[in-house]
């Protein structure tokens, strides 16, 4: 073989090596590429059934996992759906299938005192307003009970702080609950409803493992009811006195105007109306002083 060939066969011998290994390189990296992107798919699923040590309960996913997370896990309180619910209300006298009267709730010993009166189911002695037609309720008529008490005699239950995704951020001592008047959404069909947590039922005050994780409700005589609504709720949404419906966790903030921001000492918006009004009527007394 001539020198010139020779030189210009191993030139092409050379070219050829280098493009195999680039190409080699190349694949290597758009598999490492695509199984980077598959774990990430299978990330949130897996922590749904098998959660990382140390989780914190109700804490979001990381930012960059949410992109593949279906919008009920990216939620912090992801809608608990198809739960059997039943109506209560204050003044509620004992039943063979709820033996426990309704003058009073877990956590306020005047309870029907304090509302002003019975809260009467009778959808025919109820207003357009969704209260009694007797009287004008002191607590926000949208209440409800969810099978948990996070309080004792001496203080709060052990595992509160870590079930309860609020707790540290509410906490204001050992004697009062971090549950009570906590809003929650509720949802029959395409009507949305709001109301405040007031009580702990329906027949359990333990079951923790439903209320703030991803277990079902416990067994009980009302074919596993895991939420108890006041009237107020069960006639805005449109149900039967024992219904199916689905609930969640709202923050104050994310709730709209609606019949249930209306009434109560209790009412997050009362407080916070009463609060904007006696600042206005501050400033118009200081204003009125300063023109005297």
């Amino acid at each position: 073989m001539k020198r010139g060939s020779l030189l210009q066969f191993l030139g092409i011998w050379a070219s050829s090596i280098t493009s195999i290994f680039a190409a080699h390189a190349l694949m290597a990296k758009s598999d490492i590429k695509d199984l980077t992107k598959t774990s990430k798919k299978m990330r949130p699923s897996q922590s749904q059934n098998a959660p990382e040590e140390g989780a914190q309960d109700g804490a979001p996913p990381p930012a960059e996992e949410l992109q593949d997370v279906p919008s009920d896990v990216v939620d912090r309180y992801p809608w608990k759906k198809n739960i059997v619910t039943t109506t209560f209300w204050i003044g509620e006298k004992p039943t063979p299938n709820n033996p426990v009267p309704n003058h009073k709730s877990s956590w306020d010993a005047n309870w029907a005192q304090n509302y002003g009166g019975t809260d009467t189911p009778d959808r025919s002695r109820r207003t357009s307003e969704f209260i009694p037609d007797s009287f004008m309720p002191r607590q926000n008529p949208f209440y409800i009970a969810l099978p948990y008490n996070d309080k004792t005699s001496n203080g709060h239950k052990p595992e509160a702080k870590q079930v309860i995704p609020w707790f540290k951020k509410e906490y204001k001592g050992p004697h009062e609950s971090v549950c009570k008047s906590r809003w929650i959404a509720i949802r029959k069909g395409d009507r949305v409803c709001y109301a405040q947590w007031e009580d702990a039922g329906p027949f359990r005050t333990d079951n923790w493992q439903y209320v703030f994780g991803p277990e079902r409700p416990l067994p009980n005589l009302n074919k596993g009811a895991g939420l108890d609504v006041s009237p107020a709720v069960r006639d805005y949404l449109e149900m039967e006195d024992t219904d199916v419906a689905d609930w969640k966790f709202v923050d104050f903030d994310e709730i709209p105007t609606g019949p249930w921001a209306s009434y109560g000492d209790n009412n997050t918006f009362v407080i916070n109306r009463r609060a904007a009004e006696g600042q206005v009527a501050a400033l118009k007394s200081k204003e009125k002083i300063a023109v005297d």
